[in-house]
Parts: C-alpha cells; sequence; structure tokens
C-alpha cells in the first residue's frame, strides 16, 4: 500500500468550470453531480483554481438580508466563481504516492487535490474519499473479512 501511486487512484474524468462560471450554476453543478470541488480551469486545461461547496456557501447572503428576492437573484447571478475560487491550490502530481497526498491533505487540511501535470494540465483530482476506499480494497483483499 505504501507504493501506490495518486496517478491509480484519482479521479480523471474531473468536472470544470470556466472562470466566468456563475456561483448559482456552480452550485447547481455541485448539487447535480454530487461533489463537493470544482476545479477551475483555463481553456488549455490549466488549472488555476478551485471552487468549494464551503466556497460557494459561504458567498450566498444571510437568511437576515434585507435585500428582496429579486435582489438577491440578480446580485448571485451576476457573482462567478473567480471572485469566490482559491486561486493557485495546494496541488500534487500524478507520480507521487498515496502517503503524499495523504499527508498533504492532514498538513493543509483540505480534503481533497487536484493533481496535475508538470505543464500545469489538470489530470485528476485526488479525494479523502478516494483514499479511503484504496485502504479499504487493501485490508479486503489482504485476506481480511468484512466487518460484521
Amino acid at each position: 500500500m505504501k507504493k501506490e501511486l495518486v496517478r491509480n487512484w484519482m479521479t480523471q474524468d474531473v468536472i470544470t468550470v470556466k472562470l466566468n462560471t456563475t456561483l448559482p450554476e456552480a452550485h447547481q453543478i455541485m448539487m447535480d453531480e454530487e461533489i463537493r470541488r470544482l476545479p477551475v480551469v483555463d481553456d488549455e486545461g490549466i488549472l488555476i483554481g478551485i471552487v468549494t461547496l464551503g466556497d460557494v456557501r459561504g458567498a450566498q447572503p444571510s437568511p437576515a438580508t434585507s435585500l428582496s428576492i429579486w435582489e438577491l437573484n440578480y446580485l448571485l447571478s451576476s457573482l462567478n466563481v473567480e471572485k469566490i475560487m482559491t486561486p493557485q491550490p495546494m496541488t500534487i502530481e500524478p507520480e507521487a504516492t498515496i502517503g503524499a497526498a495523504a499527508r498533504t491533505m492532514l498538513e493543509h487540511r483540505v480534503s481533497g487535490l487536484p493533481v496535475v501535470e508538470a505543464d500545469g494540465k489538470l489530470a485528476g483530482i485526488i479525494t479523502e474519499s478516494d483514499i479511503f476506499s484504496m485502504v479499504v480494497i487493501h485490508e479486503w483483499s489482504e485476506g481480511e473479512t468484512e466487518p460484521a
């Protein structure tokens, strides 16, 4: 398990957004696809940021706002991910080990890392769930019985 590479466990078909994706669009994508993070890429597929479900929720107005529903909808529709994303997020290379990915996530308190090639292009994403899946698969494949 110590030699497992990020490349072998990352999600390769990553759903991404562009800088001009609106907040409501990003939120809808996350809800429809049941994901919590969206890498932001340019037209060449170069990673430029990441937006999380927490970022989206944090950008939404408080229920105590005095704005009307029409004003809220207008403001939200004009806000794009460029304004709320984390630019230059922590990343990892495909040839890094799962241990290095887990250590990076723990040290930086993040639950997922975009996987980026040397040229800056997004290759995938590795999350806590991917790492947990790898651990479970390895434990059960080594003769362990399934927990009761």
